[in-house]
């Protein structure tokens, strides 16, 4: 059954596209600005049907995915890193809190020097922006398990190994997903963006190439299907955090 924060969470979506829409039908906003939602719908329709984005959607996911993996795996290994290492801890913790204000796009050539002209540094720079909100809820997730749950590995004598695999992981999985959550928004974002400027295929460049060649409706139909995707994602992950959640009964 749907609940009543979803309804309304709903109802908001569903008033803004129809309020859009008015104002794009009405004349209000120029199609020059913003084209009206059925108009990105059927555009995108009409674009896929003919296969014109299948590429680079292919590219971006690719390219998004394997950053959301690769900063999930680091995420993961480096908040327990810094859970165990306390002095470690203390020296990287106010790194990790000011990170995002470091201009990620500066290392671009660094990473083209280590990784040539291919898709590994707009990869990378999806797990530059991913990463460590993974580490940072991975840490938090740790700092939270109860400690009757190490107590009773003690007991049946599990190895450090089996403790990590079998304890610690599963215990903190409820706040590693809000890692899990941002990783996925913020990777999409590094790829999309970088695709923007350094790339000749993806979704970014394929946004970007219709906005200097003034393609409205085909800049806003991409759009709208990134939107469609990651809101997807997004739907998915929250009612798997949702069950885990409910199986440690916080909720």
């Amino acid at each position: 059954m749907i609940s009543r924060v979803a309804v309304m969470r709903i109802a908001v979506v569903g008033i803004s596209i129809l309020t859009l829409e008015v104002l794009c039908r009405t004349g209000v906003i120029t199609p020059q600005v913003v084209v009206a939602p059925s108009i990105m719908l059927v555009t995108l329709i009409e674009m896929i049907l003919s296969g014109e984005v299948t590429t680079n959607f292919e590219s971006t996911f690719y390219s998004a995915l394997t950053a959301i993996l690769i900063s999930v795996v680091l995420g993961i290994s480096g908040g327990l890193l810094l859970w165990r290492v306390d002095r470690l801890r203390r020296v990287l913790e106010p790194v990790l809190a000011a990170y995002y204000s470091v201009p990620v796009f500066v290392f671009y050539p660094i990473l083209i020097a280590l990784f040539g002209m291919n898709d590994m540094p707009i990869i990378m720079i999806g797990v530059l922006f991913g990463v460590v909100s993974m580490i940072v809820n991975s840490l938090n997730g740790f700092d939270r398990i109860p400690l009757v749950y190490l107590k009773a590995a003690q007991t049946y004598k599990l190895s450090a190994w089996q403790i990590t695999y079998l304890i610690r992981i599963p215990a903190a999985l409820p706040q590693m997903m809000t890692g899990f959550k941002l990783t996925v928004a913020y990777s999409f974002i590094g790829v999309i963006a970088a695709e923007f400027i350094l790339s000749t295929s993806g979704l970014g460049y394929a946004i970007a190439y219709a906005y200097n060649n003034f393609e409205t409706r085909a800049m806003y139909a991409l759009m709208l299907l990134i939107m469609i995707v990651v809101s997807i994602i997004n739907i998915c992950l929250m009612s798997i955090e949702k069950k885990l959640l409910t199986r440690r009964g916080v909720i």
